[in-house]
């Protein structure tokens, strides 16, 4: 009996009448085939394409909805995405290039004055007002190290003072022979460390305002000043290509190159002049008020070191309330004789 051959029916191409490809089929199965796809697909266009026996036919099935994109339909050919929204990776491969030609730019600036071949801007009375200042601030930095020293070997002397005093009094408790010696010592000592401590707290006092006006107050208006010399880089680097720029030819090539660099040659400069302005004014705020803490602290040092060494306690406590220095809670034992002369 004979069987019948399975037929493949990928295989089976019908025929018109005269003798022409019927492709009612195919566009049949790529309906079919574009029903079954799912929604979610997560693409954006899926295209599947067929071509038949003359190469001349295409079609085009889209799944999906495209985000972010406006479509453009071309006849006969594949869809085309308008991307309307401009893509962050450029945005920021554009920041990395503006980047890297301006350090180019500075760092070629930066070379070439070393080298003694490139000009520089230089503001003579700014830069030597800059000059004292950086002196001077090394010169401050002196001082509060000095001065920090002194006080922790005053710490340390005033803490001797106390053992010794409380070794004093207890020897006066224990030796009747020699009660009036020991106890006159025990006083004098507590009395030194009293007076050391007050004296203390004037120096810390002193230690702490030079801290500020220096690591602070002087260390902000520096820090203004490298962004004042940043950008006279930039504006050094800038004027340089517009000044090379202009020496050479100017025809259609390079007139947008002159003109460009002039644009921002023009921005680097009203940079430059801000920041040259706002320099000036932080040094004219800093000179007043350097003169005004220091001569107070200056004042305080000097009273309270002075009426220190005469033993005038009165003179040093009074010192440090002129100056609104805290003093230490005193204790409540009685007034030594000492003190009372």
């Amino acid at each position: 009996m004979a069987q019948e051959s399975p037929k493949n029916s990928a295989a089976e191409i019908p025929v018109t009448s005269n003798g022409e490809i019927d492709d009612s089929h195919e566009h049949a199965h790529h309906r079919d085939l574009k029903r079954s796809l799912p929604s979610g697909l997560g693409l954006s266009e899926t295209q599947i394409t067929s071509h038949g026996f003359d190469g001349t036919k295409e079609g085009v099935i889209e799944a999906g909805a495209s985000q972010g994109g406006q479509r453009t339909y071309t006849k006969g050919g594949p869809v085309i995405l308008a991307d309307e929204v401009k893509n962050p990776a450029m945005e920021k491969l554009e920041l990395v290039r503006k980047w890297s030609l301006n350090t180019y730019k500075c760092t070629r600036q930066i070379i070439s004055e070393k080298l003694g071949r490139g000009s520089r801007t230089v503001d003579l009375e700014l830069e030597a007002q800059i000059d004292i200042l950086r002196d001077n601030k090394k010169k401050y930095e002196n001082i509060l190290k000095l001065a920090q020293t002194l006080a922790t070997q005053l710490f340390q002397m005033v803490h001797t003072q106390k053992q010794l005093g409380d070794a004093f009094a207890d020897l006066s408790l224990k030796s009747l022979e020699l009660h009036e010696e020991f106890g006159y010592n025990a006083d004098t000592q507590k009395l030194l460390a009293k007076n050391g401590e007050t004296l203390l707290g004037a120096i810390n006092f002193f230690i702490a305002s030079v801290n500020t006006l220096v690591n602070k107050t002087i260390e902000d208006t520096l820090m203004t000043v490298k962004q004042y010399e940043n950008a006279r880089i930039e504006y050094d680097a800038y004027r340089t290509d517009l000044e090379e720029l202009n020496l050479g030819p100017r025809d259609a090539n390079t007139l947008p190159k002159i003109e460009q660099s002039q644009h921002l040659f023009q921005i680097h400069k009203e940079k430059y002049d801000k920041m040259r302005s706002d320099v000036s004014v932080k040094l004219k705020f800093l000179e007043e008020n350097k003169v005004k803490v220091l001569r107070n602290q200056l004042v305080l040092f000097h009273s309270a070191v002075a009426a220190y060494f005469a033993g005038n306690q009165k003179q040093l406590e009074l010192t440090l309330k002129q100056f609104h220095v805290k003093l230490k809670t005193p204790g409540v034992d009685a007034p030594s004789w000492l003190e009372e002369q």
